[in-house]
This record gives C-alpha cells, sequence and structure tokens, in this order.
C-alpha cells in the first residue's frame, strides 16, 4: 500500500492507493465494501448495473495531427477534440482523488516479450483491479518496483457526465481514449468488459506498427504437435472461447492474439466467457475454471445457497464469468504458439441459410474476413435484446482504429507465407432462422472442429452452394449427412431461396463499402 505523493495520472495526493495486491485480499475488500458476494463455487459475484454490456455509441478517441490520418473516422471511432479530453481527465483526476481509497493493477498486455505493451489501471472499485489482474498478464515483484507503464487507465465507473450533451457525448456514461497518449477514461458504467477492449482497441492500432497482425481470435495448439495451431475468429457469442477450450488442445487464449513473424501470441493472461446456459457436461473447462479467483458478471444466485443459475438471463443473457488462463488444464503458458495450419471464421447465422462448414479459398477468405458476418446475439451490447444480422469488419469492428483492409491485407499476407488453410463455420441456425429452426448441435460443431484440425476434413469431396459459392462437404466425420447442405435442412425449400438470396443481397450491400480487388469481390454470394 502506498500514499500518492505525485501530479502523475496515476498517483494522488491525498488518497490511499492499494497497489498489486494479490487476488485473497482483493476479493475480502470487494466483499468488505459491498461490491459483490462470493458465489457457492468460490467466485466473485458482481452485478454491473445498468449497463451490462459494451456501450459502443459512447467510445470516443482524441482526434489529434498525429493520428488523425490513420484512423478509419465513423460510426465506431468518434472523435473528440483534446480540450474535451483534458477537461475530462482532470474531472477524473479529481473524482478520483477524493476517494478514501483507490486501487491499481501493473502488468502487460502481450505474452510475447518482444511486443508487450505495460498497462496500469487505477480504479475506485475493487473487483475492477481484480478484473484487471486476471484479465492481464500480471508483473512480477522485480517489474513492478519499476514499473513505467505504455498505456493508463483510470476507471472512474460510478462518475455519470451530466453536461455530456454540451461535452458532444451521447449520454451519462462513455469510455475516451487517447492514442497518442496512450490513456483512457472511463465514466458512468461498471461494466468491467470496457477496461480489456479499450487495450484490444490500444493494441489494433499499435501492432501493425510492430509487424504484427492483431486478431480477435482465440487459439489453441494440438497437444502433440506444436505446430498444430488454431485460430476461431468471431464476435462474442459465436464460440470462440468453447471451441478453444478442448481438453485435447492447450489453450492458447481465448479472445486477443497477435501473429507475429514467428507465430502467435495472446494478448491477456486471463478469459472472459459468456456463461449464459453454462453447463458442466457441454463445456466442462469453463465450469471449472470459476472458482476462487474468477468473477461472475450479472449472474443470477440462489439466494439461499448463492449457486449460480446459469439459465437465467434475466439480469442479461450477457453474464459472463473471467478466469485467469491458468485455470484451464494445461493451458499453454507463456501463452504463444506456431504459425497456425487452420483459421476457422465463426458466423451464428440467425438466417439458418450458411452451410455448417465451408472450407474457403484464399480469395473467399478475403471476402468473409472483410464482411464478418455474424448475428449480434442478445446482451453482447447495450440495446440487443434478440439476435440481429449483423457485419462487423475483420470480425472485430467495434475495436479497429485503423481502416478494415489494413487488417484484411494483413489477413492475405500470413495465409500466403504460410499456406493457411481457411474455413467458416456456422454456430447458428439451421432447418430455419432463429425463431423456427433450431441451433446447430454444438456435439455436431465440435466434430466439425475436430475434423478440421486433424486434417480428415480437408481431404473429403466437396460441392458449390449454388447462391454462396461456399464449398461444402459431402460427408464429415461423426456428424448426419442431412445437415451439411442448409437448403435440405428448411421443410420449405422456396422460402430457404428467399431467405438465402435475402442474406447474400445483404452480404452484397456491405461489400461495396470497401475497395475491394475484383477476385475479392467475386468470391462472395452469387445469388
Amino acid at each position: 500500500m502506498t500514499m500518492s505523493t505525485s501530479t502523475d495520472m496515476l498517483t494522488f495526493d491525498t488518497t490511499t492507493v492499494h497497489r498489486n495486491i494479490g487476488t485473497a485480499r482483493l476479493v475480502e475488500m470487494a466483499l468488505e465494501r459491498g461490491e459483490g458476494v462470493l458465489a457457492a463455487n468460490g467466485a466473485l459475484a458482481c452485478d454491473t448495473g445498468k449497463h451490462t454490456g459494451r456501450s459502443p455509441k459512447d467510445k470516443f478517441l482524441e482526434d489529434t495531427p498525429g493520428i488523425h490520418d490513420n484512423i478509419a473516422w465513423g460510426n465506431v471511432n468518434r472523435p473528440v477534440s483534446p480540450e474535451t479530453f483534458a477537461l475530462l481527465e482532470e474531472r477524473a483526476k479529481n473524482y478520483l482523488s477524493e476517494k478514501d481509497q483507490l486501487f491499481r493493477f501493473d502488468g502487460f498486455a502481450g505474452a510475447d516479450e518482444r511486443y508487450r505493451l505495460g498497462v496500469s489501471v487505477v480504479t475506485e472499485e475493487a473487483w475492477h483491479c481484480l478484473f484487471a489482474s486476471t484479465l492481464f498478464i500480471r508483473s512480477n515483484a522485480e517489474e513492478a518496483a519499476s514499473f513505467d507503464p505504455d498505456w493508463r487507465i483510470l476507471n472512474a465507473c460510478n462518475l455519470k457526465i451530466d453536461d455530456f450533451e454540451a461535452l458532444g457525448l451521447n449520454s451519462e456514461a462513455c469510455v475516451i481514449q487517447s492514442l497518442e497518449q496512450k490513456k483512457v477514461l472511463i465514466f458512468g458504467t461498471r461494466y468491467a468488459g470496457e477496461i480489456k477492449k479499450s487495450i484490444f482497441y490500444a493494441m489494433n492500432y499499435d501492432m501493425p506498427d510492430c509487424d504484427v497482425f492483431p486478431m480477435h481470435c482465440s487459439a489453441n495448439v494440438d497437444a502433440d504437435d506444436d505446430t498444430n495451431v488454431a485460430l476461431f475468429f468471431g464476435l462474442s457469442g459465436t464460440g470462440k472461447t468453447t471451441l478453444s477450450a478442448d481438453p485435447d488442445r492447450p489453450l492458447i487464449g481465448d479472445d486477443e492474439h497477435g501473429w507475429s513473424d514467428q507465430g502467435v501470441f495472446n494478448f491477456e493472461g486471463g478469459c472472459y466467457a459468456k456463461c449464459i446456459k453454462l453447463t458442466e457436461e457441454t463445456e466442462p473447462q469453463i465450469w471449472n475454471a470459476i472458482r476462487f479467483g474468477s468473477v461472475l458478471e450479472n449472474t443470477v444466485l440462489d439466494e439461499t445457497t448463492r449457486v449460480p443459475d446459469y439459465d437465467d438471463g434475466s439480469k442479461t443473457e450477457n453474464t459472463r464469468v473471467t478466469y485467469p488462463v491458468s485455470y484451464i488444464p494445461g493451458a499453454r503458458m507463456p501463452s504463444v504458439g506456431s504459425h497456425p495450419k487452420n483459421v476457422i471464421f465463426l458466423a451464428a447465422d440467425a438466417f439458418g441459410v450458411l452451410p455448417p462448414v465451408s472450407k474457403l479459398t484464399r480469395e473467399q477468405a478475403m471476402y468473409y474476413f472483410i464482411n464478418g458476418y455474424t448475428s449480434k446475439l442478445a446482451g453482447t451490447e447495450a440495446g440487443v435484446t434478440e439476435p440481429q444480422p449483423n457485419f462487423s469488419p475483420c470480425y472485430g469492428g467495434p475495436f479497429l482504429p485503423r481502416e478494415p483492409m489494413v487488417y484484411a491485407d494483413w489477413l492475405s499476407k500470413r495465409i500466403d507465407e504460410h499456406a493457411v488453410d481457411v474455413w467458416l463455420l456456422n454456430t447458428g441456425w439451421t432447418g430455419g432462422p432463429y425463431g423456427t429452426g433450431e441451433r446447430f448441435s454444438l456435439k455436431y460443431t465440435r466434430a466439425f472442429v475436430t475434423a478440421i484440425l486433424n486434417g480428415t476434413l480437408r481431404n473429403v469431396d466437396f460441392i458449390d452452394d449454388p447462391i454462396f459459392g461456399l464449398w461444402m462437404p459431402k460427408s464429415a466425420p461423426n456428424v448426419p449427412s442431412d445437415i451439411l447442405h442448409p437448403r435440405s435442412t428448411w421443410s420449405d425449400v422456396e422460402a430457404y431461396d428467399v431467405q438465402a438470396r435475402k442474406l447474400a443481397g445483404l452480404f452484397r450491400d456491405n461489400d461495396n463499402k470497401y475497395s475491394l480487388a475484383e477476385e475479392v469481390r467475386a468470391a462472395g454470394p452469387q445469388g
């Protein structure tokens, strides 16, 4: 514990700052302060209040000459002036200075020490500090003693911006980031994911200048073959965490990675998994990782036993758990791997018309990556209450400061350099759209993944889907052949054709946003 004596953004003159204290003490203090309760499985259970997901419309970026021409300004990257940023930084500093106690974490983003960035987080709540110490990579005693961070975060989660309209903001809650100063300010939201995603956004800006391709993906590796690495791209709720948590394949990381000239590495030190409908049978690794030292967000507990009810989405469908990567048995530590052999794009298709699995040509890989199709799932973002069609470039649009084609070109480069196989896996609906059809069985989805990663699926016969042009397997191990071709799963095939052409048209409307090479545009839907 230290008393702040400096005017630096991260230190405070009159406030006790608890710096880099251990998990047990952070849990104790969170309980003492009424920030959460202990669940029966040992996890700290906290509610985030009004904001149970990210608030992308409340994210703003300081617009400075040094970064202006590198930014894809628009709905994702909304500018604020340096004057507004300075005013809000002072407001956050003054607010936090009035607290009796604050909490500070010092650690890193990036398991590869050649590229890691130092991150310091100051929070007003103990559980947010525990979240940061779980999601980022902790510094050791020697590193912490002389820690000089690249990135600084002030989390004033309970301070509302009452004059938001005068400042050009959208609401009382906001996340304000400066890429040039390497600072983040968080106001008015207790949703801890804003801490994590602000640093992913930072890595997405910084890493391309370091010859690293930053990716919104999970990664694992074959237990007996270090060269058999797989990447799983997808937005929240599409299965990145679930599918990469495989007892036969050590986990590298569940959400954010870099791909350098030597291989892939995790940006994080922990996992941030959705736990709605979680069962021990279907996701045993995640289930068993929820114990002391992990954090549950917005999960309903039995009032008497405090046993979590993972089926209860009354607070939000976006119930979450945070735990260290080391809580997954056999996880790769440090979290680095070789170049991947397979890249898998995940799409939760609410139209119910995409094949459950298809093999992509290089041009198709570019096309489906830049379009980044999935469905927004309930609770992942504020205001989303049921699945909606969503195109998110590079499967990470909300976190991309640069033009999407910058990241798409990186994918193309890495595919060419390492002869990677790329696949599109539909983890959404079959036999009809959302509300009529059924979601693909996790058992079958895992079977597709197994067949991809052991090499058997690349050697089967494929046929061409007439509308999307995707190469669909005629057979797949341990999967009924009648689900492989989506049209045959619909009782009304004419209704399928209508829905498929509708989605194909949405793809074409979306791809007009990008300056694609003609061969890449031609690789899209044909219907």
